[in-house]
């Protein structure tokens, strides 16, 4: 039996393909914990990678605006060596550009989504905060799903789409199928630390949800969902899969 593998690998200096939105969480404090929190550093550097080896563009916006920080643990230089594995977003942390990319980013409000081809949101423990109940983060990812461009969020930052309505007042994910960070997963995480992390825990909400399919894979497996053009990943491991459904709807 012979298998061929042969995907697209964006070469130096080549036209880009287009623009990708991701937006991530500006820093806060964790109202749990006292943490200060922000991004996981894996949900925006595997993503990012798949998009720049496809050939597209990326700009990082952020909820407030200015520099942004991640999550401790998702650091791979973190005393706690919880992201030691993480040699993607420990190479992209090398780059001059990619630091400077984190230095200073624009205000989700500064942009305008008819110059990017899709959107994709960045989680971590910020977005529990910072994304829930943010009418302008709603507006901004609304106004890609409607205009038909692949629509992307993951682990914690599918909290948007358990408020996020259309134009015609119904829910995002009404009769969509998502995804996003398990109860399970939650769980694991509160005994690893003892106590609670989080303010509430997404799966639970999103069940609560009629005319909704909110699914979960085996805990911390990579596990992405299409529906339409809204596309969805579970968490921190799921990033590289859901960018991958973006780029293969762009490629259409």
């Amino acid at each position: 039996m012979i298998t061929e593998v042969n995907n697209y690998v964006h070469f130096h200096g080549a036209p880009t393909k287009g623009r990708i939105l991701m937006v991530a969480s500006s820093p806060s404090v964790s109202k749990q914990t006292g943490w200060p929190i922000g991004f996981w550093a894996a949900e925006l550097t595997h993503p990012l990678r798949v998009f720049q080896e496809a050939g597209y563009e990326v700009e990082l916006v952020s909820t407030e605006g200015g520099k942004l920080e991640m999550d401790g643990y998702s650091n791979p230089t973190d005393a706690s060596g919880y992201s030691a594995h993480d040699v993607i977003s420990l190479g992209y942390l090398q780059k001059p550009e990619f630091n400077a990319m984190l230095e200073n980013t624009k205000k989700l409000t500064e942009v305008d989504a008819a110059n990017y081809d899709a959107i994709f949101l960045v989680g971590g423990q910020g977005p529990m905060y910072t994304f829930r109940g943010n009418h302008d983060l709603e507006k901004l990812f609304v106004s890609f799903y409607e205009a038909n461009k692949p629509s992307a969020a993951v682990c914690h930052s599918t909290t948007l789409l358990l408020d996020a309505k259309k134009s015609d007042g119904d829910l995002v994910v009404k009769g969509k199928t998502w995804t996003g960070f398990a109860d399970a997963e939650e769980e694991f995480a509160d005994q690893a630390v003892g106590m609670k992390i989080q303010p509430y825990r997404i799966e639970a909400e999103a069940r609560k949800i009629a005319e909704t399919i909110f699914k979960v894979a085996a805990p911390f497996s990579s596990y992405a969902i299409e529906d339409g053009n809204l596309i969805t990943g579970q968490q921190q491991n799921s990033g590289a899969a859901a960018a991958e459904l973006v780029v293969k709807q762009l490629n259409k």
